[in-house]
């Protein structure tokens, strides 16, 4: 049993945030691997309770879109949640798949791509990609919703292989194409605008058969009548979305890489780690609490500490749990939850579809008061 109190705190750094003296000795009494096996299963710990916390904030349902409301409940939840890992994965989803209310215009739809995220993000790869393909979020934020049989939108099938897969340079722009002509019909309803005073109403996703090119595609050397499910099951196999996941889960967990854009041309910090949990994610079958297990318990994990920038979601949610108090709701939460943006950081509002640049970008002399002031 390895009851390493500074490793113990590392890893309640990178797969949590953070942790109180107290709660460390505690874990450091039972150790590190069974601290990781709880970690790795949290349906066995408490979860934030969003009822309660719209009792006393009840504005926050279905908020309006002005910076910060979103956030303040996904804030509350991570602040006050057993399950750290869990909510930690959200996090990182949140990244890789960059979705913002900026265009959507509608914040409910964007939190319940956050709570997707939470009930399907350490479990299977595949299952999460074909869910995110069905979400009404991303649909309206890649405009797939304007993909049609007589007019393909490719900006949903691009970002799905450039941004949510594989990566540039392991596919072709016919490839592209192919790609998006898969994903016609895949659309959402009811499309509403929005009331005076009533906000959208929800949208759900909604398969028009009439509307998909039912043609024969040919993408990354297969040729058939491919749906989104088929292109979805061609990507998760190619050797390429497992070494571009692992090389997600290295810098978000493990040490600083260089920003997404560079990867095509930039090797990976450490070559060999990368490649383990590639490894991992094909042999498990795209299953991520195993990645995460051979991730966390690997000696490339442990050696690497105060190899990373948090960031502002990072501080301000540490922070938060070291001082405490904000386990149950209180008053305030709405500016609290404006912190990260002012650090550079904007919860549910990421700047593009690539997400955030990440290590030292989140440094400059502006953001760097602001965390010193927070």
């Amino acid at each position: 049993m390895n009851n390493d109190i500074e490793l113990i705190a590392h890893l309640m750094r990178r797969a949590g945030f953070g942790a109180s003296r107290t709660e460390l000795e505690h874990r450091s009494s039972v150790g590190y691997e069974a601290t990781l096996e709880e970690l790795l299963n949290p349906d066995a710990q408490l979860s934030s309770d969003r009822l309660e916390f719209l009792r006393y904030h009840p504005h926050f349902w279905k908020p309006i879109t002005s910076s910060g409301m979103g956030g303040a409940g996904w804030l509350h939840d991570m602040v006050s949640t057993q399950r750290v890992l869990q909510e930690k994965m959200v996090l990182f989803w949140h990244q890789v798949f960059a979705t913002g209310y900026s265009k959507i215009d509608h914040y409910h739809e964007v939190i319940h791509q956050i709570d997707m995220f939470r009930d399907m993000g350490m479990g299977n790869y595949r299952d999460l990609l074909i869910a995110l393909a069905k979400n009404p979020a991303m649909i309206y934020w890649l405009d797939n919703c304007d993909n049609h049989s007589y007019a393909v939108n490719e900006n949903w099938g691009r970002e799905l292989l450039e941004l949510f897969s594989m990566g540039v340079g392991n596919y072709t722009e016919d490839d592209v194409r192919e790609c998006s002509r898969a994903f016609t019909g895949w659309t959402i309803t009811p499309m509403i605008p929005r009331g005076s005073g009533t906000g959208r109403f929800d949208w759900a996703f909604e398969y028009q058969e009439e509307d998909h090119d039912e043609g024969e595609k040919t993408f990354l050397g297969h040729t058939g009548n491919f749906n989104g499910e088929d292109i979805i099951d061609i990507v998760c196999a190619h050797p390429a979305t497992a070494r571009f996941i692992a090389r997600h889960l290295y810098n978000f967990f493990v040490a600083d890489e260089p920003q997404v854009p560079a990867w095509s041309v930039e090797p990976p910090r450490d070559e060999a780690a990368v490649q383990l949990l590639a490894d991992t994610f094909c042999e498990s079958n795209y299953d991520m609490t195993t990645v995460l297990r051979v991730l966390f318990n690997s000696d490339f994990f442990k050696e690497a500490r105060f190899e990373k920038i948090k960031s502002p979601v990072e501080v301000v949610v540490g922070t938060m749990r070291l001082v405490g108090g904000y386990e149950f709701p209180k008053p305030g939460i709405g500016n609290l939850a404006k912190e990260p943006g002012y650090m550079g950081q904007d919860l549910l509002g990421p700047p593009s579809v690539e997400g955030w640049h990440t290590g030292s970008e989140w440094i400059n002399s502006g953001t760097l008061m602001k965390r010193i002031n927070f």
